[in-house]
């Protein structure tokens, strides 16, 4: 865990509020040839603020980082009329537009521990549509284990000065595992919060963890994601709200008695 400890020095939200360095090793996928397999990633509209990177892992269920439902500014979950998720946004336009019905993220996660690395292991988050997108075209994808340090992953984002199309970033490696943290070698920029970290098992890709901030070690460019590990606890808190009498109210967050917060219009 050499370059995870000294990663503490310096890193940061990906949030798409501030200038982004160009990324040679990305490629943007401009055409619809280019993105065919991608159409799952979208993104992340949050009102007027911000934008982050999300992905379907169901047709009504997109996962990204769960830093991307606060406000910046007042440090608050952004109500979910604020929220829409544009799959496979690209040139102007959409394969399909969705709002948000509700969002839920750890309720160990808290925003204002954004200065801290272990604020990482808890921000993953979940956005349920307003309805879900059954396309042919768009296929939600499957979720896989952490890979070892030294397995080869990609990671599909978009972010600020490249927000019009996905870029894919193919040759990234995991530096190191720490719990449920990778060190990975990509140089993820801000609004690539969110993106999905893939590997390849049989020439399917499958997502491993989630972008949540970029960082430094030893003066190297690096970016650490999550595990999805946590994804099945927040499909709970969903299932389980969903038979509930909404003890949320019509407003603000709430924090669930099975271990999560929620957000709603």
């Amino acid at each position: 865990m050499r370059l995870l400890t000294l990663a503490k020095a310096a890193f940061g939200l990906m949030l798409a509020t501030a200038p982004a360095a160009a990324d040679e090793a990305l490629r943007a996928l401009v055409t619809g040839d280019q993105g065919r397999g991608w159409e799952a990633v979208g993104r992340v509209d949050l009102g007027n603020e911000a934008f982050c990177t999300g992905a379907l892992i169901a047709p009504d269920l997109v996962l990204t980082a769960a830093h991307c439902l606060f406000s910046s500014r007042s440090g608050a979950m952004i109500g979910t009329d604020q929220i829409s998720f544009l799959a496979g946004w690209r040139n102007g336009s959409a394969i399909a537009y969705r709002g948000a019905r509700r969002a839920v993220v750890p309720a160990g996660y808290r925003y204002g521990d954004s200065d801290r690395i272990d604020r990482i292991e808890g921000d993953i988050a979940l956005i349920e549509l307003d309805q879900p997108i059954r396309l042919p075209t768009v296929m939600p994808f499957a979720m896989a284990a952490l890979p070892r340090a030294g397995t080869d992953v990609g990671v599909v984002s978009y972010a600020r000065d490249r927000e019009g199309v996905p870029s894919l970033q193919s040759l990234c490696q995991v530096l190191e595992r720490a719990g449920e943290v990778l060190m990975l070698s990509c140089e993820a920029d801000f609004g690539a919060s969110g993106a999905p970290v893939f590997v390849l098992r049989g020439g399917v890709p499958s997502i491993v963890s989630v972008v949540s901030a970029m960082a430094d070690a030893e003066g190297r460019k690096v970016s650490l994601a999550v595990s999805v590990a946590g994804v099945a606890a927040l499909r709970a808190v969903l299932d389980a709200d969903r038979g509930s009498t909404g003890s949320a109210g019509s407003g603000g967050q709430m924090a669930a008695t099975t271990g999560a917060k929620f957000v709603r219009p």
